[in-house]
C-alpha cells in the first residue's frame, strides 16, 4: 500500500468520524473535531493508503510539550502499522520544534496501544481511576524527547 499523511481538512470530517465511530465505544462528535481545526495549537494528522482514510492522530503542542488526544486506525487497515507511522511523524515534529516531553492516557485494557507507545519510550506515570465514561481506568503514560 501507498500511505501518506498530512494535515486534516474539513472535507475529511465525515470520513474521519466514520472511522472514529468504528475505534471507541464513546467517540468524539463531528463537533468536538471541527472545534479542533479551529484551535491554533492542534494539529491532526491524517493517514491515507491508496485514497482510503486508514487512521488519523490528534494531537496538542502546548509550552514546550505534546498531549496525544487521539489516536485511531479504521479497522480494515489495523495491524499495518498506521498508528505507528502516525505516532512517529508527530514525534518527529515534536523533536523539531524543540518540544520536552509528551504525555497521553489509555484505556488500561488497550494493551495493544500501550504496548506501541512503549515501543516508543512512553513510561508510565500514573492512573486515573474509573477515568472514562464507562467506568475504565486511564495509564497516563509520559515521554522525555531527546535532545
Amino acid at each position: 500500500m501507498n500511505f501518506k499523511i498530512r494535515p486534516l481538512r474539513e472535507i475529511d470530517l465525515d470520513q474521519v468520524v466514520t472511522v472514529e465511530r468504528a475505534c471507541y465505544p464513546d467517540p468524539w462528535s463531528l463537533a468536538q473535531f471541527r472545534q479542533e481545526l479551529d484551535l491554533p495549537y492542534a494539529y491532526i494528522d491524517l493517514c491515507w493508503a491508496d485514497g482510503q482514510l486508514a487512521g488519523y492522530h490528534c494531537y496538542w503542542l502546548v509550552v514546550g510539550e505534546m498531549q496525544v488526544l487521539n489516536l485511531a486506525t479504521a479497522p480494515g487497515f489495523q495491524r499495518r502499522g498506521v498508528a505507528r507511522m502516525l505516532l512517529r511523524h508527530a514525534l518527529d515534529c515534536c523533536s523539531v520544534k524543540g518540544l520536552q516531553r509528551a504525555y497521553l492516557e489509555v484505556r488500561t485494557a488497550n494493551l495493544p496501544a500501550i504496548s506501541l507507545y512503549r515501543s516508543f519510550g512512553f513510561i508510565d506515570d500514573g492512573l486515573r481511576k474509573r477515568y472514562y465514561a464507562d467506568g475504565e481506568d486511564a495509564l497516563l503514560m509520559v515521554k522525555k524527547m531527546e535532545a
